[in-house]
């Protein structure tokens, strides 16, 4: 079993974001970056997976140097290699193709995203790379395991859940309860500086979108409070200030 974890470098989100050049760019100056929760789940699952001998796991990463601490702390958690491609990942649409072409040249049995990533949470490169790879691809699953040539998924839909049987080799976006994230130990740590790291370059494509500029949310407002018998005042600011009827 051959398993390829697609993982991000994010911002802790206890970091207070701000932005520079007049709100076009994210200031990663004093940012706390992490290993993406949703990606250490896919992680965790794909280790326990491959425990024992069953197989290899791989994590990839589109990505310039500064994500390297990242991508040890996943060799750390269990990985048995990495790839950093080395660019900025400037869309979905950019990280899944530059991971698809690595494929196309080094098929995997199994490929595992986060559901989402925590700073865009978009919930895209799943679903693209499926496409761009022509092979089934199912998100967000809350469940995986192995039944020889295929596996199970299970995931939650709108009044219950749907069970799916899926042929090797797929892509899935996991979710929280395929399994717990795991805590690197001091021998994780220590084989983490000596595993194989390879940084390829990446291949052109047309860029599809562009961040024209961000903005934080707007202050909480100050809270007013609505006597429980005046019924008509609440409908009032409802339809005057909040604007919602």
């Amino acid at each position: 079993m051959t398993i390829l974890v697609c993982i991000s470098n994010v911002p802790d989100t206890t970091t207070k974001i701000t932005f520079t050049d007049n709100n076009t760019q994210f200031n990663t100056n004093g940012v706390q970056f992490i290993l993406n929760p949703y990606d250490e789940i896919a992680l965790a699952r794909a280790v326990e997976l491959t425990d024992g001998g069953k197989g290899t796991v791989t994590v990839i990463n589109v990505g310039e140097a500064n994500t390297e601490p990242t991508i040890r702390k996943a060799l750390a958690i269990g990985a048995t290699d990495a790839v950093r491609i080395n660019a900025k990942p400037h869309d979905a649409w950019f990280v899944a193709y530059q991971i698809a072409q690595y494929v196309k040249a080094n098929p995997f049995d199994l490929i595992l995203t986060g559901r989402e990533s925590i700073d865009y949470n978009g919930s895209k490169v799943a679903g693209m790379l499926g496409e761009l790879l022509d092979l089934p691809s199912v998100s967000i699953i809350k469940k995986l395991e192995l039944e020889g040539d295929k596996a199970v998924v299970e995931r939650e839909i709108e009044g219950g859940k749907e069970i799916l049987t899926i042929p090797f080799p797929f892509v899935a976006g996991t979710a929280e309860g395929v399994a717990e994230p795991k805590i690197p130990n001091m021998r994780g740590i220590m084989s983490a500086r000596t595993k194989p790291l390879t940084v390829i370059e990446p291949v052109d494509v047309k860029t599809n979108s562009e961040i024209i500029s961000y903005e934080t949310p707007a202050p909480r407002g100050q809270v007013k409070l609505v006597a429980a018998d005046d019924a008509g005042k609440l409908i009032d600011l409802l339809h005057t200030e909040a604007k919602v009827i």
